[in-house]
């Protein structure tokens, strides 16, 4: 399955994970990375859409974009936070697809599903990750290192750059 059979956010959305058994683990390990501080630059990464992201995508979005940006400032050069967190259940109703399936599956009928992932909501022009970052060259190899991570994504990003003289939050 690729992430283009949930990219639409159409119908309710399930969150009600304590009524579910076998609920699915976020895969997303840390929702801030860095050394927090007073840093000059808040580099944004944006998206232009109304969508509807896995968790697996934001974790790869996050390792690219610390990876590239750790290489160019070091660890404590740098400030990382996500700003989404993935709430929603995305069921699955998965098919046999064997020989005799036809007579052992049920097609469409319950098809309830299974909750295989988890996903988060976007509006449009919400911000999904911040870097803070000091000096000009810093900045640019953030913007680069989020312009390599937004690759990950799904949509059409942005990327922001916002003047900063207050400590991380």
């Amino acid at each position: 399955m690729h992430g283009a059979n949930y990219r639409d956010g159409n119908g309710q959305v399930f969150t009600r994970k304590e009524y579910i058994k076998g609920k699915p683990q976020i895969k997303i390990a840390k929702f801030q990375g860095g050394k927090r501080g007073k840093y000059q630059y808040c580099v944004q990464l944006c998206l232009n859409e109304k969508i509807q992201i896995r968790h697996m995508a934001i974790e790869s979005t996050r390792l690219a974009a610390n990876k590239t940006l750790e290489k160019t400032t070091g660890e404590s050069g740098y400030y990382s936070r996500l700003r989404i967190y993935p709430h929603n259940l995305l069921r699955e109703n998965k098919q046999i697809a064997t020989a005799g399936a036809d007579r052992i599956s049920e097609g469409m009928r319950r098809a309830w599903g299974k909750a295989t992932s988890l996903g988060a909501r976007v509006r449009q022009g919400q911000c999904i990750m911040e870097l803070y970052v000091n000096g000009n060259e810093h900045k640019e190899a953030a913007k680069k290192a989020l312009k390599g991570a937004c690759v990950k994504l799904p949509g059409t990003p942005t990327i922001k750059v916002i003047k900063w003289d207050k400590p991380s939050p």
